[in-house]
């Protein structure tokens, strides 16, 4: 490979949120949680980054047309899907985002649709808002998990519920929703007039065999009452960079949006926007490879859990860095499961509560990391049991 996927690069004492958790341990304890990456940003981007740094002055800035240009470019030539410039509006994040898209979108009391087991902050943006959870929970058969339409069409058609947030590809779950199944989302969505949120962070980590369809592509006459969000930061490692793309075509959803965000006075920052024009710019070689890398550790770690751990079920890994594991087998309280895996094994994961009730007895384990770094850490648990 041209790129390096194998050096570890110390974080401790550097303000990482993931390594927060493990600075104080001795021994070379890895997280394995929060999804960043433990692979440095690709070296065109950093030194596209630097030379930015030394020429220009770290202002205050706006998406400049040529940002725009490399966004409408990557959407088009990775996604089939033709945007435009004035469709974009910029946030410091996706979850930044959605909980702006759901204060402009619905009012107090409101229903806002998920599919758990999902990302948490989904919840936490709907509680913090002041709206109530309408879960809707996904259909696991063996560790493959569908959407239950008809459960779905049942809480869509309440007057109440007023908005789906909906994540594709899903995290933690690792599914990329089928064309069919996303023009069912809209059509459903359309059919009781709900505002979709959807939020397609991880739509370049797919995996080979599978294709993603972006929501854009199958609801040309919803389009309206849609916002996609997107960002370069799980692609390209640059979370930290705080920069989004939210794509939304309807000019009365884009208004309130961007009124919602001049209540809260919150922008992207210079180096945000620098940092996602040079990657869709110079990062795709080093996006493929990654990928390479992550279907790799993802066949270590399934075959691990399928010989070591009797009853454990690895759900297929179709998209995302973070692959979903059933350890109920276990039979662990959550107290127990959360303990055995931090104190015993020292294996800090994501615990499947966090991801709604439904992810109870599983790990979310992220796959982006060196593939000794995961292989030890596997290791961990099966001494621990």
């Amino acid at each position: 490979m041209k790129y390096d996927f194998n050096t570890l690069y110390e974080r401790r004492n550097t303000g990482s949120e993931k390594w927060a958790e493990v600075e104080a341990m001795e021994g070379n304890i890895v997280p394995v949680s929060i999804a960043d990456m433990e692979f440095i940003t690709a070296p065109e981007i950093r030194e596209a980054l630097s030379d930015y740094i030394s020429k220009n002055i770290l202002g205050y800035t706006s998406a400049s047309d040529e940002y725009l240009s490399e966004v409408v470019k990557w959407q088009r030539e990775q996604h089939e899907f033709d945007i435009k410039k004035e469709w974009i509006v910029n946030t410091p994040g996706v979850v930044n985002a959605i909980y702006n898209l759901i204060n402009a979108l619905t009012k107090p009391d409101d229903g806002v649709i998920i599919f758990r087991p999902v990302y948490r902050p989904f919840t936490m943006s709907i509680e913090g808002a002041g709206r109530k959870v309408v879960n809707c929970p996904l259909i696991n058969d063996r560790g493959h998990y569908t959407i239950d339409f008809e459960k779905f069409e049942e809480e869509a058609k309440k007057s109440e519920n007023k908005l789906l947030i909906f994540c594709s590809p899903h995290n933690p779950v690792g599914r990329v929703w089928t064309r069919e199944e996303v023009r069912r989302v809209v059509e459903i969505s359309k059919k009781y007039n709900l505002y979709i949120i959807c939020d397609e962070i991880w739509n370049d980590i797919i995996m080979s065999g599978y294709e993603f369809t972006t929501m854009g592509r199958v609801a040309e006459d919803y389009l309206d009452n849609i916002a996609i969000c997107t960002a370069a930061s799980k692609t390209f490692n640059l979370a930290g960079l705080v920069c989004s793309n939210i794509i939304v075509p309807g000019e009365i959803m884009r208004e309130k949006l961007n009124e919602e965000l001049s209540r809260s006075h919150v922008e992207v920052n210079a180096l945000g926007y620098a940092g996602t024009m040079f990657a869709y710019r110079y990062g795709k070689p080093w996006m493929e490879e990654m990928l390479q890398v992550i279907e790799g550790n993802y066949k270590y770690a399934k075959e691990f859990f399928e010989r070591e751990i009797k009853g454990a079920v690895v759900s297929p890994l179709e998209a995302t860095y973070v692959m979903w594991v059933d350890l109920r087998c276990l039979n662990m309280s959550e107290e127990e499961q959360e303990d055995f895996m931090r104190k015993r094994a020292k294996c800090f994961t994501d615990p499947g509560f966090k991801f709604g009730d439904e992810g109870a007895g599983f790990e979310r384990i992220n796959l982006a990391c060196p593939l000794y770094v995961l292989k030890e850490t596997l290791d961990r648990i099966k001494n621990a049991l």
